[in-house]
């Protein structure tokens, strides 16, 4: 019996791992998955065209069938480009960018490091004032003519660097919100160290409970947080680049923000709202 895990592992490897979802699945290794166990076919990857399907049937010992054009067409590859002129820095597309190759910051002007792109198309949807043109930057080369296994190993590194990233970062954010919720409910790291002071120990001997330590981590953590807002708000930072911004695309950015905040990724307005400062100033409504 075929083992389908191993045989996805050798379909993923025959994909060009752009992460453009246009298989219909979240990322390449779920198409290969899917391939692998027989629920999904193997034209359905536009990026690796005819060449692509003729790798996945070799391997399959299948037909050579046409590219699924519900999926797509077989194109030159594009190149992510930002108009800068109209960049309002909303962060919407670096959210999209599978392979984290676009640059930039809540409210500051994006870019995108071009030999990282893989051409997925993905950000210019999310993009709210449609700044974002693909364009085509291989001539006449489609495929796997316009692109390397080398590109398609890179991409795929990137990919699950991304994704490990974004699940460090979900983790943080959920020991964050667990420190808020203690710290609400009085259990914050100093009474537990008077307690053991007044247990006959010494507050140095609660740095012996490993929830003490941990909670004593998340502290400092949000100390720093709150000290790195101070900081930004003292040298004034605040929205650029967002004049003339319609209620509709605010609303858009307003709800990215919620996203952020409610993740516990600090925004330059959350470090204008730090205490003692005034709120930075938002984009004058039309």
């Amino acid at each position: 019996m075929t083992d389908s895990r191993t045989l996805a592992d050798r379909i993923e490897d025959l994909l060009p791992q752009t992460q453009c979802t246009k298989c219909g699945y979240a990322a390449c290794r779920p198409y290969a998955e899917a391939v692998a166990l027989g629920t999904a076919n193997y034209n359905q990857c536009p990026p690796g065209g005819a060449e692509g399907i003729a790798r996945l049937a070799a391997l399959l010992g299948k037909p050579l069938v046409p590219l699924n054009p519900a999926n797509g067409v077989e194109r030159a590859r594009p190149l992510a480009v930002i108009d800068e002129n109209l960049c309002i820095g909303c962060t919407l597309c670096m959210q999209a960018c599978p392979v984290d190759a676009i640059l930039g910051a809540p409210k500051q002007m994006h870019t995108v490091i071009e030999a990282l792109c893989t051409g997925c198309d993905l950000c210019v949807a999310p993009c709210p004032v449609d700044c974002i043109a693909m364009v085509p930057v291989t001539g006449a080369a489609t495929g796997w003519d316009a692109w390397s296994e080398t590109q398609a190993n890179a991409a795929r590194a990137r990919h699950d660097q991304r994704a490990a990233r974004l699940e460090r970062e979900r983790e943080a954010a959920e020991a964050r919100a667990a420190a808020r919720r203690a710290a609400s409910t009085g259990t914050a790291v100093a009474p537990v160290a008077n307690a053991a002071a007044t247990d006959g120990g010494t507050p140095e001997a609660a740095t012996n409970d490993p929830e003490a330590k941990k909670r004593a981590i998340i502290q400092a953590a949000l100390e720093r947080a709150r000290k790195k807002k101070e900081e930004l708000a003292a040298r004034g930072a605040g929205p650029q680049n967002v004049e003339h911004v319609s209620a509709e695309v605010q609303a858009q950015i307003d709800a990215a923000e919620a996203r952020r905040r409610r993740l516990g990724i600090e925004t330059p307005d959350d470090a204008a709202q730090a205490p003692g400062s005034e709120a930075a100033p938002r984009p004058p409504k039309p």
